[in-house]
């Protein structure tokens, strides 16, 4: 019974909300539109200074370190791939011999190793 009297609460507050919208458009309609540009340039500006605030240096860190990877492995693969095109035409023989290691380059996350597992929880 509450559910439902609530329920009819909030479609009737729908309701005069969409009546009051319609009368404004009707009555006042530049008024309704200037409404609406200063409600955007007004979010809009929350947002920026939002945005400035919250933009940490470590997220920009983090990003940076992994561009600097990125060069320096392709550096690293560039570089190997000169060297074995300079070997392959000097020393063809030798080419069945080497192999080519991965361009894949791995990283180790750490965790939390030595901690137990609580067993209680499961």
């Amino acid at each position: 019974m509450l559910n439902r009297s609530l329920s009819y609460i909030i479609y009737g507050i729908i309701a005069l909300g969409i009546f009051g919208l319609f009368a404004k458009v009707v009555n006042d309609p530049v008024g309704f539109l200037r409404n609406i540009i200063v409600m955007i340039v007004i979010a809009g500006a929350i947002f920026f200074i939002y945005r400035m605030i919250t933009k940490d240096k470590s997220g920009n860190a983090g990003q940076r370190a992994f561009k600097k990877a990125a060069r320096k492995s392709k550096k690293k693969t560039k570089s190997k791939s000169n060297v074995t095109s300079f070997s392959k035409s000097t020393n063809s023989t030798k080419k069945n011999r080497i192999r080519k290691k991965s361009d894949i380059q791995l990283t180790v996350i750490e965790g939390k190793k030595n901690k137990k597992k609580n067993r209680a929880l499961f």
